[in-house]
């Protein structure tokens, strides 16, 4: 294990129910693999359940987290993020927050579509999961979509499925790493 990031801490939020596998446990062997320390935080602190039978105990419900506390925001994406982070006011505080502190703020699948709603992705190129309402929400808060598997722009790293998990963990390493 290397230990070139191990003073880096990052927060990864999940849907209490059925968040994508791949797009949490894929990113975050990429970041411990790096040294990166991970919080993990859901709309409460009971278990979530992935959509292929995953679980997690969050660390901390996501009204109790403090970005000042993290080094970046990871959100995973999946069919629970639309119901349980799409419209989580203080999941959209936590990504304006970390903007605001010029942190890694990172989404993946659908869940891009928190970052548009927090008004983060205003003339910022991201990718978001390819369906006709997630790309519509991105651009209509201003985001530039761009049909790519993994988008950096500045500070937001945004992937678009879970076939891109694994590069989406890299790219949100190597933003870190340019950090050092």
């Amino acid at each position: 294990m290397s230990s070139e990031l191990e003073d880096k801490k990052i927060l990864m939020v999940v849907a209490q129910d059925n968040f994508r596998d791949e797009e949490y446990f894929e990113p975050r062997d990429v970041l411990e693999d790096a040294g990166v320390s991970i919080t993990v935080a859901s709309n409460s602190t009971k278990e979530a359940h992935g959509a292929l039978g995953g679980k997690i105990k969050p660390d901390l419900s996501i009204k109790d987290a403090i970005m000042a506390e993290f080094d970046g925001l990871i959100i995973a994406g999946g069919g629970g993020s639309r119901e349980h982070l799409w419209p989580s006011k203080d999941l959209q505080r936590l990504v304006k927050d970390a903007f605001d502190q010029d942190k890694i703020v990172a989404a993946i699948c659908v869940s891009p579509v928190v970052l548009a709603r927090a008004k983060v992705l205003e003339d910022r190129d991201c990718t978001v999961f390819k369906d006709k309402e997630c790309i519509a929400e991105i651009e209509k808060y201003g985001g530039i979509y761009k049909d790519k598997d993994v988008v950096v722009d500045g500070n937001i790293v945004t992937a678009r499925d879970p076939k891109t998990a694994e590069k989406f963990g890299h790219a949100i390493v190597d933003l870190l790493a340019a950090e050092e």
